[in-house]
């Protein structure tokens, strides 16, 4: 038997290729985790801020009101529409600007989704008509008459007794980055601004 007296010392080359490329696919892996980490650190700051301009346009609508008669209507305390010098009905009344004086004027039609807070550039703007200066972000408003917990409403107006609004706030290019909410409004004063 050959026995050697020099024992080997240091790497061979093949084991510091191979140390070379797990050294490699482990830098690799860190760097891709990193990048992903940074890239969507973003977006929860992006739906904390669609979620914030969300809960400032629905209450906007919300603080608006609800009555049968136009608000500047002076007639007392109507039971319905047909007893109003000036019936409110859906849409935007000439010469009225946001913030609107009832609910109904912030859409052209019930149960569509309609762009109530742009300006006439598309952009979206607050409701003293001043541009939010926020890139990437749209509002989009729908009324609808809806039935609730035993109160029945329907899209006439003289039998809209429940309106359920719904701000959906778009914050980026993919199909789920958008917050929405729902808010109920019921008519418990045919006349009285609220």
């Amino acid at each position: 038997m050959f026995t050697s007296r020099y024992r080997q010392s240091g790497l061979t080359f093949v084991e510091l290729i191979l140390f070379i490329l797990i050294v490699g696919i482990a830098v690799a892996a860190i760097l891709r985790t990193l990048a992903n980490t940074n890239n969507a650190s973003a977006d929860p700051l992006r739906r904390k801020q669609a979620l914030l301009i969300a809960e400032a346009l629905l209450e906007e609508v919300q603080l608006a009101a609800f009555t049968f008669c136009d608000p500047v209507d002076v007639t007392e305390n109507p039971a319905a529409p047909a007893n109003c010098a000036t019936p409110e009905g859906v849409g935007q009344e000439p010469g009225n600007a946001r913030p609107f004086d009832n609910i109904n004027d912030y859409v052209p039609s019930l149960g569509v989704a309609h762009a109530a807070f742009n300006n006439a550039a598309g952009k979206l703007v607050d409701a003293a008509g001043n541009e939010l200066g926020l890139s990437g972000y749209s509002a989009t408003l729908t009324v609808r008459a809806e039935s609730l917990n035993g109160i029945t409403s329907t899209a006439a107006v003289a039998t809209q007794e429940v309106l359920r609004l719904t701000v959906r706030v778009t914050h980026g290019a993919q199909a789920g980055d958008f917050i929405e909410l729902d808010a109920y409004r019921t008519r418990y004063a045919p006349q009285v601004a609220q």
